[in-house]
Parts: structure tokens; C-alpha cells; sequence
């Protein structure tokens, strides 16, 4: 059964649809106006006879119908036909307010973007600006808006909700200071997609007003700016137990006995056990604990890396000049920086023709001169892997990088066959040092392309190249769940933030979140490496 808002949708999909295709004007503003009429209308719109809708201002005769039609088969065979046309991403893109078909048929036909995920990745690298009518402004409020759309839609980025997760359990705190109050689930697992907010405490339900800590509550559910919230009331005796339990997997609770559990505190239950603390982060395998017993790995951290690799500047479609993502970079205390600018087949990112390339290392040799040897720039370059497997480039300038990158950008629709003998050609060349965000994934938008982990491990293996974790919480890909592996087969892993703007390097905490789930050592990742390491790495 439709309402009157549900028809009113469905005039506005088909006139914003319509202009999308270029179709009559004067049709298309009809359907409009017809939408604004009909979204006002109340009542039982199955009341209404074809004759009442026709005399309705903005509606007529030929709607009449079509609203008929609409009741009465369910959909409407003009609408059908346009959305036959049009890609189901861009479709949805039409539905984010302020996304107007004029600028959607720009993103769909000019910058080649299908979905709304892939959209809001073109805006974290800042690949709009360029496009005319799409400055660093209008940029900022389109991404303001997917993001906001996106996590709407009942899963969220990790990156996007912790630091609200911390705000709403502070909140909760303050205003119940004798009750407890812990944030646990996909949040303390720090999992790359998470379904809200989960809290733990143990207070009474019946006490706790939502409003009070600027939670709203519809339909039963509660939410916290706009973000889902499911609070677990629990006995103060039971609490421990039952946090516990609430951050980490079923496979690895399942290694715990009742009376275990029943402990006490978390390092209690650990200490019960016989193994050493493990943080809620890397509680996933079982087979953890015997990696944690008598002794503890010694884990990444942020505080590990230092220096930041795969980063783009405006020399391709990074915000920031070069000097400015190299400044930061040394204010933020890292040793070394490696910029990795897009190769010349990104034309959709501005990649660097051969000219461009030598101007760039021209201006690297400059500005590592003025460091005077205590912060060194890497000549870098993030080449695209070409449908054949094959690098951008010649020989000639591939061999004056120090680090090359090789990364898939295009033809993604990929069988896994195809996706891995491709990546494994990349992974052979000679000059591929670290094969980039390995299955183009972008999580909550596009699945990553199917390929052969195990196989493009083993070639990385065999020709001593790093695998990337690109930190880029859309991305985090290499998947963590494939580290194990890579450990067993000696491949290191290189966390990369991929950034596209100077504040964007920070990106490299999600990356090591991801890091640690795998129980990644410090040993294991590529820059933890100082300035002099990473050079004899390099061989240079």
C-alpha cells in the first residue's frame, strides 16, 4: 500500500531521472510539479477517484493516469523504463539531497563514478576539483552529505563512529556517575565495518532517560547523531564476564570455560587462563591465545611506524603541494616520506606524464637538500597496473623510482582468473617493490575484486615484494584476516595511509587497528624501518 509521500517519490525519481537523460523539459517540470502537489496531499490516496487527481493543481489528466496505474499494478511503466537506463548507483545518488541530476549526470558521464561509495572515495582524493563546477567547497559538502547518507543505511565505517562511540560514553558517565559504562562490540574490536554504537553498563534501564544524554529514540530504537545505539544492561556482578564477551569473536570466547569467565576483571580471566592480556582488538582467533602465552608479541603500533608511505600531492590529485605533505610529514615526526604520486594512465587523477615525473624529482632533490639529511623524501610513484599486468611507464623511468607502488585503478569488472594472473604479472616485475591495495575494495560501497590470495602472496613471496594494508578506512585492504598467511610466507606488510590531503596521513591509526587484528609484529611491517633501514631495503 502506497502513500501520498510514496507516490510524490516516485514523481520526483521519474522527473529527476528524465532530466538525467536529457529528456523534454516541459515534461520534466510537469512530473516536478506534480511531486511538489502530491507530497502535500492527505488522506487514503485509494479513496480518490482519477478525476479528483486530475483537478489537483500541477497533476491533470496524463499524471491522473499514471498515478492510477501506479495503485493499481504497483509500479509505474514510464518510471520502470527510465531506471532500466540508469545504473542503480547513480539512481541512489539522486537521492541525497543536494545531488541534483545535473551534477549527478556530470559525476555518472564525465568522471566515470557508478556508485555512491565510489563517489565519496573521488572526494577523499580530491579528484572533483577538477572537474568544472566542482571546487574544493562544493567537494566538501558532497562528501559531507554521502558520508551522512551512508551511515544511514545501517552500516557504518569503523573511522566514522568511535569518536562518537567515546562522546556518547562520556555523556552516559557524567550523567550516571555510579554506574559503569564501557563501549564493547564491533567498536572495541575496532572491526573495519560496525553496526552502531554498543555500550555495556550496569545501570537499570527503567533509570536511564535518553534525552538526557542527547540520544533520540524512535520506533523503539535508539540513536546518537544519527548512529544506531543498543545499550546492554547487566548485573554489577556480571559485568566483566559479559563485557568480556561483547568484544571478541564467538570463536575465540569459545576457548573459555563459565568458570573462567567468571573470574573477575578482563586481565582476571586472561590471567586465569595463563596467557597475558590480549587487547580487544586482536581477540578474533583462538589460536591467538597460544601466540599471547608466557609472553606477548610484539605488536605494531602507531608509535611503530616511521615513516609514511604512498601519499599523492597536487603534482596528481592530492590537495596539498608536495612540500606541504613532506612538512607536515616531518612536523608529525616521522623520519622519511614516500610521495607516490598517480602514473600517466590515471588520467582521471591527473597522473604524471614522463615530463611531469622529472620535474617532481627535480623538486625532491631540492627540498631533501634543505633538509640537510634529517628528513629524506622517496621518489615514488603509485603506477597502475595496465590490463596485461604490465606497468605504466618505460624501463628507463621506472628504474629512477626508488619505491614504485603498482595498483589496479581500471577495468575492475574482473573474473578471478583474470584479477590474479594480472596482479601476479605486476607483483613480477622487477620494479614493483609493494603491490597497492591488493583487491580495490571500498568498504560499504563495491566488493573488492575476487582474487586468488593465496597465490598473489606466494608471488610476493617469491619475488620479495611488500603487500599493502592501505589505511584508508574505505579501504583497509589487504584484508586483515590474510596476514596470517602473508606472516607464514615472510611477506612484509607496509601500512600506507594513501593520503590525498596532509591531514590525511592520520589515516595510518585505522591501518594499524586492522594491523593488530592480525597480529602484524613490528618486525613484520615495512616502515617501522628507520630512514638508514629503509634505504638498505630499498638498495639505495
Amino acid at each position: 500500500m502506497l502513500n501520498n509521500k510514496q507516490i510524490a517519490a516516485n514523481f520526483d525519481l521519474l522527473a529527476k531521472l528524465m532530466e538525467l537523460h536529457d529528456e523534454n523539459p516541459f515534461k520534466i517540470r510537469s512530473y516536478a510539479n506534480a511531486f511538489l502537489s502530491l507530497r502535500k496531499l492527505e488522506g487514503d490516496p485509494y479513496s480518490m477517484t482519477r478525476d479528483e487527481y486530475s483537478e489537483i493543481k500541477g497533476v491533470g489528466s496524463a499524471i491522473a493516469d499514471k498515478i492510477i496505474e501506479l495503485l493499481t499494478t504497483g509500479e509505474m511503466k514510464t518510471l520502470q523504463k527510465y531506471k532500466d537506463l540508469t545504473p542503480p548507483g547513480i539512481q541512489e545518488m539522486l537521492s541525497i539531497k543536494g545531488l541534483g541530476p545535473k551534477k549527478v549526470k556530470q559525476i555518472w558521464k564525465e568522471m566515470n563514478i557508478l556508485t555512491v561509495g565510489e563517489l565519496l572515495y573521488a572526494c577523499n582524493e580530491n579528484r572533483l576539483v577538477s572537474f568544472k563546477g566542482f571546487g574544493v567547497k562544493a567537494q566538501d559538502e558532497i562528501k559531507e552529505k554521502i558520508e551522512y547518507f551512508m551511515d544511514s543505511r545501517g552500516k557504518f565505517l569503523y573511522a566514522h563512529v568511535c569518536k562518537f562511540a567515546e562522546e556518547l560514553r562520556t555523556i552516559l558517565s557524567n550523567q550516571y556517575p555510579s554506574n559503569v559504562f564501557y563501549i564493547c562490540g564491533d567498536i572495541r574490536r575496532q572491526m573495519p565495518e560496525v553496526c552502531g554504537v554498543e555500550i555495556i553498563t550496569d545501570g537499570e534501564e527503567n533509570n536511564l532517560n535518553p534525552e538526557f544524554c542527547h540520544m533520540e529514540l524512535s520506533e523503539n530504537r535508539l540513536s546518537y547523531r544519527g548512529i544506531p545505539v543498543f545499550l546492554y544492561y547487566c548485573d554489577k556482578s556480571k559485568i566483566d564476564a559479559e563485557l568480556f564477551a561483547r568484544s571478541c569473536s564467538a570463536d575465540f570466547l569459545s576457548a573459555f570455560d563459565q568458570k573462567t569467565l567468571n573470574a573477575g576483571s578482563e586481565e582476571q580471566i586472561f590471567s586465569t587462563a595463563g596467557v597475558q592480556y590480549i587487547p580487544s582488538e586482536c581477540r578474533e582467533r583462538p589460536d591467538v591465545l597460544d601466540l599471547f602465552n608466557g609472553h606477548s608479541p610484539d605488536l605494531i603500533t602507531t608509535e611503530s611506524i616511521k615513516g609514511i608511505v604512498h601519499n599523492h600531492s597536487t603534482y596528481s590529485d592530492g590537495l596539498h603541494t608536495l612540500q606541504q605533505m613532506a612538512e607536515y610529514v616531518r612536523q608529525s615526526g616521522y623520519e622519511y616520506f614516500v610521495i607516490s604520486d598517480h602514473s600517466k594512465s590515471a588520467g582521471y587523477a591527473g597522473g604524471l606524464t614522463e615530463d611531469r615525473v622529472i620535474m617532481q624529482w627535480a623538486e625532491i632533490d631540492s627540498l631533501n637538500a634543505s633538509y640537510g639529511g634529517e628528513f629524506r623524501i622517496f621518489k615514488g610513484i603509485e603506477s597502475d597496473i595496465l590490463t596485461d599486468g604490465s606497468l605504466d611507464y618505460s624501463e628507463e623511468i621506472l628504474k629512477g623510482f626508488d619505491v614504485v607502488i603498482a595498483s589496479v585503478h581500471s577495468v575492475l569488472q574482473m573474473d578471478e582468473t583474470k584479477a590474479t594472473t594480472r596482479l601476479i604479472k605486476a607483483v613480477e616485475n622487477p620494479y614493483t617493490r609493494i603491490l597497492g591495495h591488493p583487491t580495490g575494495r571500498l568498504l560499504l560501497a563495491r566488493p573488492g575484486y575476487p582474487v586468488d590470495y593465496k597465490k598473489v602472496l606466494d608471488a610476493c613471496a617469491a619475488n620479495g615484494v611488500v603487500m599493502e594494508l592501505n589505511a584508508n578506512p574505505q579501504r583497509l585492504d589487504m584484508d586483515w584476516t590474510w596476514i596470517e598467511y602473508a606472516l607464514n610466507k615472510s611477506v612484509m606488510v607496509a601500512i600506507n595511509p594513501d593520503a590525498h590531503s596532509m591531514e590525511s596521513i592520520h589515516y595510518i591509526s585505522y591501518g594499524v587497528a586492522a594491523a593488530r587484528k592480525g597480529i602484524l609484529p613490528k618486525s613484520m611491517c615495512l616502515n617501522t624501518k628507520s630512514t638508514d633501514q629503509f634505504q638498505s631495503w630499498l638498495g639505495i
